[in-house]
């Protein structure tokens, strides 16, 4: 049996955590938008880029990958923290998702013209948006408990399966998005370069937080449903119990 969690949301340590990303945000937003300069071919539409690649990382890979690892173990051992930690992962990576779509059309604009193209890496980025709704809406069925965390499970595996052909969609297709932002190649340096890698790090903080909180909410509500599960069984029970001999029927 799991140990009950009381108390409130947060800890000392989830804290701490989001005053180093409120204090990152702060720095993240003086020095891209204020202190580094205009790229040379993007001007100052580079600035997007300090949030819209840290959040892909943020939903695609870190959010997302704690959706499928939660899922594979949950599906292994039936852990009800993997399960949450899971769900807990699916929400936020839609959030951040939803955010990597939006900074991608207000980066598109200026740069090709067109707030949306049905480019390679554009469209398999729609379809995980769209499979990981599905996980939530899963998640929101009306089943058995241990079914619906089955199935979101299985979703959840089968959903990150795309977030392979999202990594890799500008190698094999011929796509106008740009290949790899960082890698041998990259032209970005000073200030442009620490604020890309400094927007990766106030994201991670971010999620982090977000995270923590998510499940430990996912965990409350999971223990009311058990306790009320529990009262509702204890109530039956006391239904079915027949009287004592000597007690008015």
């Amino acid at each position: 049996m799991s140990t009950a969690l009381t108390g409130p949301s947060s800890s000392k340590a989830s804290r701490v955590i989001g005053l180093l990303a409120l204090a990152s945000t702060a720095i993240l937003l003086l020095v891209g938008l204020v202190l580094s300069p205009p790229e040379v071919d993007q001007a100052d539409s580079v600035r997007l880029m300090y949030i819209h690649v840290p959040s892909a990382i943020a939903s695609l890979y870190l959010a997302f990958g704690v959706t499928f690892i939660g899922s594979v173990i949950y599906l292994r051992t039936q852990s009800t923290f993997w399960d949450l930690m899971a769900h807990a992962g699916a929400e936020i990576g839609v959030m951040f998702c939803a955010f990597v779509l939006l900074t991608g059309m207000l980066w598109g604009r200026p740069t090709w013209g067109v707030y949306w193209q049905w480019d390679p890496r554009l469209t398999s980025t729609v379809i995980s948006f769209v499979l990981y709704l599905g996980y939530l809406a899963v998640r929101k069925m009306d089943l058995d408990p241990a079914v619906r965390s089955r199935r979101a499970a299985i979703l959840g595996i089968i959903s990150f399966a795309n977030l392979i052909i999202v990594r890799y969609s500008v190698q094999w297709w011929r796509s106008l998005h740009q290949g790899n932002t960082v890698g041998r190649d990259t032209q970005m340096d000073g200030l442009i370069l620490f604020s890309f890698f400094w927007g990766i790090l106030t994201f991670t903080l971010i999620f982090t937080w977000l995270l923590i909180h998510r499940f430990r909410l996912a965990w409350y509500e999971h223990q009311a449903g058990a306790t009320s599960l529990d009262d509702a069984i204890a109530a039956r029970r006391a239904e079915r119990t027949p009287p004592l001999a000597g007690e008015a029927l």
